[in-house]
């Protein structure tokens, strides 16, 4: 069984914290050489505070994937970190919400035989349910060329805002990602394909993974 549910920051454990900065640092500090801020071997920074909620992809109580998400009227990375990689930023008008600090942690994935599922999309579907279930209008966020070509194979229909390139000079996306009813199915659809049995629509999402292809 995994589970995908969300965790406010000051709810976070000690134990779990540790586990997830920690895997914060080992996949944008140590794989992708990202400008980040670590410090004792893990990762975090401003944008790790009261107003952060994190979506926790959990399976065998390990945590194998994350992404973090803060309402866009509060201080966040789009506005902050993320504005010079742009020559302008224009926010839509409407309730959004930004997600940032997207990670699947191959090693573990692979570890414990979990290669064959669609992980990646399954946290997609995680954070557009937490996102309805709250009544945002859609998730804005900044994507890697390569995370922009994975989300576009998920069938999901994302709309390019803006393009910028990185500290690395590689292109990066401004992305509007809807939560309607159609995009929702879209994404359950692509992991039925998998033969992954999803409990239910709602929030928080658990699956029970077969060994069936």
């Amino acid at each position: 069984m995994m589970e995908i549910f969300d965790v406010n920051y000051n709810k976070l454990s000690d134990k779990r914290s540790m586990e997830l900065f920690s895997l914060r640092k080992s996949v944008f500090k140590d794989r992708l050489d990202w400008a980040v801020n670590c410090f004792n071997g893990m990762e975090f920074d401003e944008y790790d505070h009261t107003n952060t909620t994190y979506l926790l992809g959990v399976y065998d109580n390990t945590v194998i994937c994350s992404l973090l998400l803060i309402n866009i009227k509060n201080p966040n990375m789009i506005t902050g970190t993320f504005y010079r990689y742009f020559n302008q930023i224009n926010i839509p008008e409407g309730n959004y919400i930004e997600s940032s600090r997207f990670f699947v942690d191959k090693e573990r994935v692979q570890n414990m035989s979990c290669s064959q599922y669609p992980v990646s999309t399954m946290l997609f579907l995680a954070a557009l349910n937490y996102s309805r279930k709250f009544d945002y209008e859609g998730i804005l966020t900044i994507v890697s060329h390569a995370m922009f070509i994975i989300m576009k194979r998920s069938g999901w229909h994302l709309t390019v805002l803006e393009k910028g390139l990185s500290e690395k000079n590689e292109k990066v996306y401004l992305l509007r990602l809807p939560v309607d009813t159609e995009n929702q199915n879209i994404l359950i659809n692509y992991i039925n394909r998998k033969k992954i049995l999803l409990k239910n629509k709602d929030w928080p999402l658990s699956f029970t993974l077969t060994d069936s292809f």
